[in-house]
């Protein structure tokens, strides 16, 4: 009897040890794979933060002259293409939508924009636009509501619906982010308000994105490219501003990128905008650009 308690006592104390030591060993595998989680979690908040950009800064940024800060004079197309990226902002941020196809199918163009998600943004243009197209009741497609936030419309009834200072405005967010600075430069007649880029990174980095996306990371079929870098070359070209990404190519990378733009220029649209992974409205966007 005494044997058997002396044996079972010794069993118990060995089968406790090990599962002392096992759940050790637990703990601290776990730790590490906190540990691992954390540090892949603190790369992924500085790489967010790294591209914490709209649509809209984006072009705008590619649009600025770095020194003088301020964007071509001459340059007639970059407000309706910066009207054109808070529709896909929202769109890809599932705030706005394109109303369901019926029996009949229709065009990206015809269809009428549809308020999705009425939550805020966090950014005051993107919000002031969801608000106009959530409380307006208007029946406007694409080219309707560019318009609109434009002011280029000849009902006075909706000029309410335009959007104010949009660039002063994305430039002042820019400031807050640390990407521009603040500055005023005479021009005779009148003072104007600049915005120097005082971030180099920055900018090197959104013009290296899309150099990559039609040279060393092209792929052969366009519909595995990252929408929101698609969504960039396509806006960038309706505001004018893409040729300011590609003057550092050398004359080889620069034929290459601008064969490859104008393949994407060419595309039909309406079919790309068929496939599961991709967003009508955004399509329907780019769509009012080409036409």
């Amino acid at each position: 009897m005494s044997l058997y308690t002396e044996n079972t006592s010794g069993l118990v104390k060995r089968r406790t040890e090990a599962t002392m030591a096992a759940a050790a060993n637990s703990k601290r595998q776990a730790q590490s794979d906190d540990d691992d989680n954390n540090s892949d979690c603190e790369k992924n908040m500085e790489s967010d933060k790294d591209m914490r950009l709209t649509l809209l800064e984006e072009i705008l940024l590619l649009g600025l002259k770095d020194r003088e800060g301020y964007t071509s004079f001459w340059n007639d197309c970059i407000s309706s293409g910066l009207r054109g990226c808070i529709l896909v902002e929202l769109a890809l941020r599932g705030r706005i939508q394109l109303e369901k196809q019926q029996a009949r199918r229709k065009s990206l163009l015809v269809r009428k924009i549809r308020s999705k998600n009425d939550a805020p943004t966090g950014d005051v243009i993107l919000d002031e636009a969801l608000n106009h197209i959530r409380r307006s009741g208007a029946e406007e497609g694409v080219q309707g509501w560019i318009d609109l936030l434009s002011g280029e419309t000849w009902n006075p009834l909706k000029l309410h619906f335009q959007l104010r200072n949009v660039r002063e405005r994305i430039a002042k967010n820019l400031v807050e982010k640390g990407v521009l600075s603040t500055g005023k430069q005479n021009f005779l007649l009148f003072d104007l308000t600049t915005h120097p880029v005082c971030d180099d990174t920055v900018k090197t980095r959104l013009i290296k994105r899309i150099q990559e996306a039609v040279l060393s990371k092209w792929p052969n079929d366009i519909s595995k490219m990252d929408r929101r870098t698609l969504a960039l070359i396509y806006l960038a070209h309706a505001s004018d501003v893409l040729e300011n990404a590609f003057q550092p190519l050398s004359d080889e990378d620069y034929d290459v990128a601008m064969r490859r733009v104008r393949h994407l220029l060419e595309i039909d649209v309406e079919d790309q905008s068929t496939h599961s992974n991709n967003n009508e409205l955004m399509w329907a966007v780019v769509s009012a650009y080409l036409k």
